[in-house]
């Protein structure tokens, strides 16, 4: 019989962006994830990361979910959905509580962890992840794992990442009109993090920055935890309208020029090099410099990275990101992105692309699917953690203690035994003589 980690099965990610629904489907095993298929369609009924047309985005979905469907072969009944938008916000809170026996078990931080969510928030508010970034046992602090561990009070510094929850519920809702369950809301930062990043980085200090559609998502990792999130209403869809509006162009078109000739750095554009930019309302096809595109692209992009450094300083935390950022998200294609991140930023800048899976990872294997499959990691993580409950290993109670024997004085014979004992002896002794003498 195969034991819980060999068994396997089957997680999807549901990233529903402003511009495109992903659904991505995986199998989880004791070996990992194995990408089986994924639906990308395009997305027009959110608006900065926020449902703003239900029936469009319903639509969306059900595509999305059906050519995942068809591709890997199986049907699709729980997904893990993300969430992002100007509504998320993130903020401080910490924990204490009283450990009762003298070792943390996973009780006592479940119990801190909810401490710490018991905070005021907003009535239109709800809290969906409390990320911790240390504990302390006692008086020792800096601890990420505390189960096993011996003390009397165990503390916990959390952030705690809020969102609307009108929004939430509309993401819901949505799934939930195309036959799915929502296993879990998942902040989108924080899936395409899991997707993206190694141990190494989120230890030294590393910012994800997730430029989708509508909205920039930052997420910073200190020693190992969360210390910030924030996101930016302003994403690849400004760059767009920016094209639209200086070359007299459909909204299509100007998408489809920034994605195959659009530069985030000027200097990086030859000057001879041109390109054929559609009219509007029956206005002919015209020529126009490269350059053209870039002189209108390179102030939003600057525009963004400098927000971006600005919540950096402000959170005081620009000197300890020392393995730099990391850029994810389908506007990072663009081409200077990386090299005009670096210039603005002032710290290495690589693009993010999904890591840790096995299967059919050509089509997964670019930012723009990072949020997707993130959200496997997360679902795969919360099965293992279902199937696999961590077993705190008990100290052993102490031996017996052992002491030395303890010398005592020898009972003082009963006084009948010291008569009875020598009248025996007469009375054996009396009868040998007496055969003694009979015999001889």
């Amino acid at each position: 019989m195969k034991s819980r980690m060999e068994q396997s099965e089957i997680v999807v990610g549901l990233d529903i962006g402003t511009t495109k629904v992903s659904a991505v489907v995986g199998e989880v095993d004791a070996d990992g994830i194995t990408i089986l298929g994924v639906g990308n369609v395009p997305c027009r009924g959110l608006r900065k990361g926020i449902v703003a047309n239900i029936d469009w985005t319903v639509r969306s979905i059900a595509e999305a979910i059906e050519a995942a469907q068809t591709m890997a072969g199986v049907e699709i009944r729980t997904v893990y959905a993300g969430v992002a938008g100007n509504h998320i916000r993130g903020q401080s809170s910490d924990g204490v509580v009283a450990v009762g026996g003298g070792e943390v078990t996973d009780v006592d931080v479940g119990r801190v962890l909810e401490g710490a969510r018991a905070i005021p928030i907003d009535a239109d508010r709800q809290i969906l992840h409390a990320l911790p970034r240390e504990f302390t046992v006692d008086n020792q602090d800096g601890i990420r794992d505390p189960v096993g561990m011996s003390g009397v009070r165990l503390g916990v510094k959390v952030n705690l990442i809020t969102a609307a929850t009108s929004c939430v519920q509309n993401v819901v809702r949505c799934a939930e009109r195309c036959g799915l369950t929502v296993a879990d809301v998942v902040l989108e930062p924080l899936a395409s993090a899991e997707a993206v990043l190694s141990e190494d980085e989120k230890e030294i200090g590393v910012a994800v920055i997730d430029i989708g559609g509508g909205t920039t998502d930052l997420l910073i990792y200190v020693d190992g935890g969360i210390a910030h999130a924030s996101v930016i209403p302003a994403g690849g869809n400004n760059v767009t309208a920016d094209l639209a509006a200086g070359l007299r162009t459909p909204m299509a078109e100007a998408e489809r020029l920034k994605r195959n000739f659009g530069c985030a750095l000027g200097r990086m554009v030859a000057d001879d090099e041109e390109v054929e930019v559609p009219g509007v309302g029956g206005h002919p096809p015209r020529k126009v410099p490269r350059r053209v595109l870039s002189d209108i692209i390179e102030p939003r992009i600057e525009e963004i990275f400098a927000v971006i450094r600005k919540r950096i300083e402000d959170a005081g935390l620009l000197d300890q990101l020392a393995a730099g950022a990391v850029l994810t998200g389908g506007a990072v294609l663009m081409e200077g992105m990386s090299e005009f991140a670096e210039e603005i930023l002032g710290m290495p800048v690589r693009l993010g692309v999904p890591v840790g899976m096995r299967g059919i990872t050509q089509l997964v294997a670019g930012p723009q699917y990072a949020t997707g499959v993130g959200l496997l990691h997360y679902g795969a993580n919360q099965l293992r953690e279902a199937r696999e409950p961590r077993v705190v290993v008990e100290s052993s109670p102490p031996p017996p203690r052992q002491t030395a024997p303890r010398v005592t004085a020898p009972s003082r014979p009963d006084r009948r035994e010291l008569v009875e004992e020598p009248s025996i002896e007469k009375r054996q002794g009396g009868r040998f003589w007496n055969w003694l003498r009979a015999a001889f």
